[in-house]
């Protein structure tokens, strides 16, 4: 049903004849006539009638003009709000990892409650794999997502990612195994070549990163212990379970030293990703644009 077709219906019910419904439009009768035929065609009923020298509509084309003028408002609108000058409304979907959330999403959705009031955020908190499923799946609009550079993402075409922040990773030991600082994260590496490891267990990443650096060191790491919660692979490091990736910066609980990794270094790296196409719509463009003022604010 083609909402030109309604437009002359909605016109046609207004102003009582197709030579007036003519003038309005900028248009000839003979046009208005074929598209109310059309109209009447696809909707299988008849909806104008004579009327002496004109005509009227039919009972079920009064009807159909009554839902005309709701359906025509409704395009209106949701040509206003998806205009690039529409004023952000409507709800952001976010799904992202925790470290993103907390630092570059949470400080500014006080202030665009404030400042945006038709705009809502709506947060969940995933990795990166689940982050970029839910994308796909048109269950998110915004995804906060990570790679590092030793595991690099897949890249996708069909969506559109904005780089926002990088951080070294380095690596959590036991204090009583601490080693003086060496050149080369290969040679770290060595020195815990018989230690259990702990990788993520949500995001497979991690994993690769160890395995390249072990494999670049001469051995096979023995990944038993998997977490996704920092605080938790701090803690079973403290508990002397194993060592572990972690950020470097980050304050250590007793009994954990961070050991930094260079030559080659470990960097994590974080993204906004929107599906593309989508990436214009007004409340998610304005939200990422936050996104990166925040990044840049924190580095």
């Amino acid at each position: 049903m083609e909402t030109r077709r309604l437009q002359m219906l909605a016109e046609l019910a207004r102003r009582g004849s197709m030579r007036a419904v003519a003038e309005a439009t900028g248009t000839t009768t003979s046009t208005v006539s074929q598209q109310v035929a059309a109209l009447a065609q696809d909707m299988g009923t008849a909806l104008i009638e004579p009327h002496g020298r004109r005509v009227r509509l039919t009972p079920a084309g009064r009807r159909l003009a009554e839902h005309a003028v709701t359906i025509l408002a409704a395009v209106e609108a949701a040509q206003r709000d998806l205009s690039p000058d529409a004023p952000p409304t409507g709800t952001v979907r976010v799904a992202g990892f925790a470290t993103a959330i907390r630092a570059q999403l949470l400080p500014i959705i006080g202030n665009l409650s404030a400042s945006h009031p038709q705009l809502s955020i709506l947060v969940s908190e995933h990795e990166p794999a689940e982050a970029l499923l839910l994308l796909a799946n048109d269950e998110a609009d915004l995804a906060l997502t990570y790679d590092y550079n030793l595991a690099p993402a897949e890249p996708d075409p069909a969506v559109v990612t904005t780089p926002l922040w990088t951080a070294p990773w380095g690596l959590g030991v036991p204090d009583h195994a601490a080693r003086p600082s060496v050149p080369g994260a290969p040679e770290v590496f060595r020195w815990f070549r018989t230690a259990d490891w702990i990788g993520n267990s949500r995001n497979t990443g991690d994993e690769t990163v160890i395995r390249t650096l072990a494999s670049m060191a001469g051995f096979t790491p023995h990944l038993t212990h998997q977490a996704d919660n920092l605080d938790l692979v701090q803690g079973m490091i403290a508990a002397g379970m194993g060592v572990g990736l972690l950020p470097m910066g980050t304050a250590t609980l007793p009994g954990v030293h961070l050991v930094p990794l260079t030559a080659p270094d470990v960097v994590l790296r974080a993204f906004a990703v929107a599906r593309r196409g989508r990436d214009g719509w007004p409340p998610l463009a304005l939200l990422t644009d936050l996104i990166i003022r925040q990044s840049a604010r924190s580095a």
